[in-house]
């Protein structure tokens, strides 16, 4: 939908600071660690791990970095972790989904609630927004590796469903559960990816105004700022005016 991608595209303009672009290695190397724990520790062997490393990749983190964070795994590290999903609202009733992954499930409760209610907004019970969403594989892919026929007749080859392709990039999407497979065919077939992995993606949007549009971007903030945040996602939609002040 156009509020996930236009919410990426914020981030990217804004850019990260050398503080934040720590917090985002730390928390993709905790999720290769966890893939890792979890199956095997070689990513040819691990679609989860691969997908991990793939996305960590994509985000610059360094290959030492990688390593460490798949050696952490094997040397029994990392499987105290579990992941827990929050579900609230935002401004305006905008629908928020909330990805964790933590050691102590007490504290990250207590902190995501007390920032939705610093920031305007509200938890929930958990389904009370995920109906708002599906579970989906994204591959991005930059404007660079083709126009939107040639990346489309790709996208369907690898067995994806759908494609949106605009100045931006262009965003494939497929089932949750054959991400990895149509990667692979993607990357065999257009290089690598700028992005690979599974997100909750939106079925019904909600229409914020500007001042909303800044409470909200404020509460995302204030929950990625938490170092048990893994994802945040939001079902927002606003228009090129809007987006054009943030």
């Amino acid at each position: 939908m156009a509020g996930h991608s236009k919410w990426a595209n914020i981030q990217h303009r804004k850019g990260r600071q050398d503080a934040a672009r720590s917090k985002l290695f730390s928390k993709l190397s905790k999720e290769i660690t966890v893939a890792a724990k979890m199956g095997d520790p070689d990513p040819d062997k691990n679609p989860r791990l691969r997908l991990a490393v793939k996305e960590a990749k994509s985000n610059s983190v360094p290959k030492d970095v990688i390593d460490r964070a798949i050696k952490k795994s094997v040397a029994g590290e990392g499987d105290d972790y579990e992941e827990i999903r929050y579900e609230g609202y935002g401004p305006n009733g905008v629908a928020v989904i909330v990805e964790t992954m933590t050691d102590n499930r007490n504290r990250t409760a207590s902190t995501v609630r007390s920032t939705f209610s610093k920031n305007g907004g509200n938890l929930g019970e958990t389904g009370s927004v995920g109906f708002m969403f599906e579970r989906k594989g994204e591959v991005v892919y930059p404007v660079s590796a083709g126009d939107a026929d040639t990346i489309f007749e790709a996208a369907i080859e690898a067995g994806a469903e759908d494609v949106e392709s605009s100045d931006d990039g262009h965003i494939i999407w497929c089932a949750d559960t054959d991400l990895n497979e149509v990667s692979n065919v993607l990357e065999a077939n257009l290089g690598e990816s700028e992005s690979t992995k599974l997100v909750w993606k939106p079925t019904t949007t909600t229409e914020l105004g500007l001042e909303d549009m800044q409470k909200l971007m404020k509460l995302v903030d204030a929950l990625e700022d938490d170092d048990d945040v893994q994802r945040v996602t939001t079902n927002f939609e606003a228009t090129d005016e809007v987006m054009a002040q943030l």
